[in-house]
This record gives structure tokens, sequence and C-alpha cells, in this order.
């Protein structure tokens, strides 16, 4: 098979996939190639749809219409649609997360019928940069094909996700279970998965946005299909919400905010959680105070746990094999400018480019308070302000 050549290179099509591919059809660079194995809205779509947002509807509303490519998307679907739907809600309210991943769906759907689209249903296996010429030489595996096809670009860009990270069970030995988080973050599943005619103590660690949803989740089956399911919940610091100032938000990536600020406020601080609902099935073990504290909670309270859910960040999904001129490439990313950088090289590697959860903005609050950005349109803004310097 002839190797084809593209203007560009975009790995996967989740809500940066899909606003990177908005960005580029905007500047009419020629071909764009797309490589997903789905086509579906990516991890937000499959595993987060009953998740609830904490972006406001507005926010969802503006990443749609962000790019010319996408208006004209909406205006050539047929009502009622995704589209249709996020505007009927309240603006100033969030939603779940079902929403947003349909109007990425709208948006995927009508890139995909786009003339300067080509697009694959496969993975990337390799990608090899050539020095002397600067270009990329792709190897996609099509879901349909044994045989793997090659595409040559100029730019290469990764927006290729992140799951849940699992750490180590802290006690050894202990006859106990994992339970997976995208699990838990999905009601239908976990009421599913979980036991309910027998005692059982799902133990939880972390105290994050995802770690308080999951004890929200968890609460709400032991009061109602699972009432004799307790939790455990294992936290080293105090709960942290966003705070909205007065024209920016202190700890908007990483602070509690919607529905989880709401419950975690209402029903988890220490002053609330004897007398509240969550209170009657949650016990908190403070893991604060080093190491040596940590261990010895977890040794005492952790053997009378079934379960185990590890609320405790999201590790980026593994990349494709890169290499330049044949030759492993070791890459630190840029998180200013959405490149990458080879190990000990203060220059960019040409034409490579990431964005989304595994490559996110790093921004900076009044305070100095250093965040990376993760959300539908922080990636947008981000790649707004970047992808002028990647076609550059």
């Amino acid at each position: 098979m002839a190797t084809r050549k593209c203007a560009a290179v975009v790995v996967g099509a989740g809500p940066a996939g899909v606003a990177v591919m908005g960005n580029l059809l905007e500047r009419q660079l020629g071909t764009i190639a797309w490589i997903d194995p789905s086509f579906e809205a990516g991890r937000v779509h499959s595993k987060y749809r009953e998740v609830p947002s904490n972006t406001k509807v507005s926010l969802f509303q503006a990443f749609a219409k962000a790019t010319q490519p996408f208006q004209k998307i909406i205006d050539n679907t047929k009502s009622p649609n995704a589209f249709t739907k996020l505007a009927k809600l309240d603006q100033e309210s969030t939603c779940t997360l079902g929403f947003a991943a349909d109007m990425v769906r709208g948006l995927t759907d009508g890139l995909l019928k786009m003339e300067q689209v080509y697009a694959c249903h496969g993975l990337v296996k390799s990608a090899n940069l050539n020095e002397m010429t600067s270009n990329w030489t792709i190897s996609i595996k099509r879901n349909s094909s044994e045989d793997l096809e090659t595409i040559e670009a100029a730019r290469l860009i990764l927006c290729t996700g992140s799951f849940p990270t699992t750490a180590p069970i802290p006690v050894g030995g202990l006859d106990i279970q994992r339970l997976d988080l995208d699990v838990v973050l999905k009601p239908t599943e976990l009421a599913e998965t979980l036991p309910s005619d027998r005692p059982i103590t799902v133990a939880i660690v972390g105290a994050s946005h995802s770690a308080i949803l999951a004890i929200l989740n968890l609460t709400s089956l032991a009061q109602t299909s699972h009432p004799l399911l307790r939790i455990s919940w294992f936290t080293r610091h105090p709960l942290r919400y966003a705070e909205y100032k007065d024209g920016w938000i202190l700890r908007d990536n990483t602070g509690l905010k919607g529905l989880a600020a709401n419950f975690a406020r209402s029903e988890l601080e220490d002053d609330k959680l004897a007398t509240s609902p969550a209170g009657q099935v949650l016990a908190k073990i403070d893991c604060a105070g080093g190491p040596e504290i940590e261990a010895a909670q977890y040794q005492k309270y952790l053997p009378t746990c079934e379960y185990i859910v590890q609320a405790v960040g999201y590790t980026r999904t593994s990349l494709p094999n890169l290499t330049k001129d044949g030759a492993p490439l070791l890459l630190s990313f840029d998180h200013d400018t959405g490149t990458f950088h080879e190990a000990g090289r203060a220059s960019d590697v040409p034409g490579l480019f990431g964005a989304g959860i595994a490559f996110p903005e790093r921004v900076v609050d009044p305070h100095g308070n250093e965040e990376y950005a993760v959300g539908f349109w922080k990636f947008m803004k981000f790649l707004k302000r970047v992808i002028p310097s990647w076609v550059a």
C-alpha cells in the first residue's frame, strides 16, 4: 500500500482530538488524517456519561461553537439533536457528561463527512521522524485489517487520553478485590457489580473530585438497593474546594465543584459527618501525619474491607512507539506550548504536539499556584492559543 501524504495526523477522538480537528480544519491546511478505534467521544462517552459535570452548560455550548467547521456542522444537523438538547438546559447549571459526550459525537459525525478528513478506525502503532525532512511516517493498524497503513505528515498531534491510576494495595496479602474507579463513577454498573444480599465494606482512597463522586455513588447505593453496604474512607488531607474570586477561580482544576462540592460541604466535613446521611454508612479514616501513621491506619482498617477503590489521579495512556531515524525518542512535554522536547535538548521535536487530559496546559493563578487545566473549554482555549504556532 502506498504511503498517503497528509498535512497532519491527529491521534484520538475524545474532546481534545475533536477540538484539534476543528482548529486545524479552520486553517485549511489540506487533508488531515484522524485515527481512533471508535470515533465515539473517547472515555467521556464509554465511561463517564453518568458523571455530573463541574462545568457550566454554557461552556459546553461555547466549545461546540468555537470553530467555523463546528458551526457549519451544527447548522447542517437535523433537529432535534445533541446541540439543541444542550441549548435547552439551564446554561448556568452543570449537567451529566452524557450531554457533553453526545455533543462531541455530533461534532465527530460532522467532521467525518468532511472532504479534508481522512479517518482511520484503528490504532497508531509507531511514528518515525525523518530528521532530514522533518516529516513523520506513521504506521496505523486498522480495526478491520492485519496490514499496516502508512501516512506521511509534517505534524503529529497526540490526544491519547488517560485512565484512572492504580497503586499497589497498601497492605500485602489481603483478600481484597480492586473496584475500578470507572465502574464506581457509573452508578448503573456499580449497582450490578456489588452484591446486595450480604454485608460488604468498600475502602475508598483519596479526596479528589472523583473520590467524592465515588463516595456519593456508594452512599446512595447504601441508602437504597444495597442497605448492607458500608464505606471506609481513607484520606490524607482536608477537603479542598474551588473558590470563586473576583474574575478567577482558586483551585480551579483541583478543588471540588458542583454536585461533589455541595455533597462534601453538607455531609462529609468533620462537623457534619456524625449526623449526616452519609455519616450513617461511612467511616472516615484520617491518614494525615506522615507515612508511618498512614501505614498504621491501613494495617488497622483495610483488613475489614472486601473491596478497594483508588481515586488517586489519572495516568497517561501509553503512546505509540516514537522514533527519530529509527532510534527511540525520549520525550518531555512542554505544558506551556503543547510541544515536546527530546531529553537533554532545548529545541522542540519538529511537528510533534499534544493536548487533552494526557497533555494539558499549565496554568498559574494570581496567587502563584500552578495547576494543569483539564476540561472541554480549557482544552479549546489552550488550542486556540497554541495552534497558530503549531501550523506556522
